[in-house]
C-alpha cells in the first residue's frame, strides 16, 4: 500500500478534519499549521496573525481507494473558496483557503481542479484559493486533534 499526503487549509481545522476523517481511504488526519515562516508555532501565536501560518489538515491516504481528485472535490465542497482570509465568522490569514501540494503531480491536479471550479460558474465571486508547495507542517496541540469527534463522544457518555 502506497500512502500519500495531502494538505489543505479551508478555515478552522476542526470542521475540515471532521469532513475528511471518516472517508474511506483516508488513513489518518492531523490538524496543524503550515505556510508561514515562524518555527514551532502554537495555536495562540497562529491566532495572532503574525506567523503567516494557516490552520491546515494533513491527510495520509491510500490513492488506490481514494484519489487526490476526490480529496479535492471534498475540499471545494466544505468551504467557501471565494473569501479571502475568512471562513464564516473566522477572520484572518490563518483561515485562508489554500492547497499545499507535495509533488508536481498534485500541483497539476490542483491547478486543473481549481480551473474546473472556476469554469463551473458555481461561485459568483472569483476563487481566491492559493496553490503552493508544501512547507513545514507543525502538528497542532493534542486538544485540537479530532476535536469534533472528541466533543461528540464526551457528550454521549451522559
Amino acid at each position: 500500500m502506497e500512502i500519500q499526503k495531502a494538505t489543505f487549509g479551508a478555515g478552522c481545522f476542526w470542521g475540515v478534519e471532521e469532513n475528511f476523517r471518516k472517508k474511506k481511504g483516508v488513513i489518518s488526519t492531523t490538524v496543524g499549521y503550515s505556510g508561514g515562516d515562524f518555527q514551532n508555532p502554537t495555536y495562540k501565536k497562529v491566532c495572532s496573525g503574525k506567523t503567516g501560518h494557516a490552520e491546515v489538515i494533513q491527510i495520509e491516504y491510500d490513492p488506490s481507494i481514494i484519489s487526490y481528485e476526490e480529496l479535492l472535490d471534498i475540499f471545494w465542497e466544505i468551504h467557501n473558496p471565494t473569501t479571502l482570509n475568512r471562513q464564516g465568522f473566522d477572520i484572518g490569514e490563518q483561515y485562508r483557503s489554500v492547497i499545499f501540494y507535495h509533488n508536481q503531480e498534485q500541483k497539476k491536479i490542483a491547478l486543473e481542479s481549481k480551473e474546473n471550479q472556476e469554469k463551473s460558474r458555481k461561485y459568483k465571486k472569483p476563487i481566491v484559493t492559493a496553490i503552493e508547495p508544501a512547507k513545514e507542517f507543525y502538528e497542532a496541540e493534542e486538544y485540537h486533534q479530532k476535536y469534533i469527534y472528541k466533543q461528540r463522544c464526551s457528550c454521549t457518555r451522559f
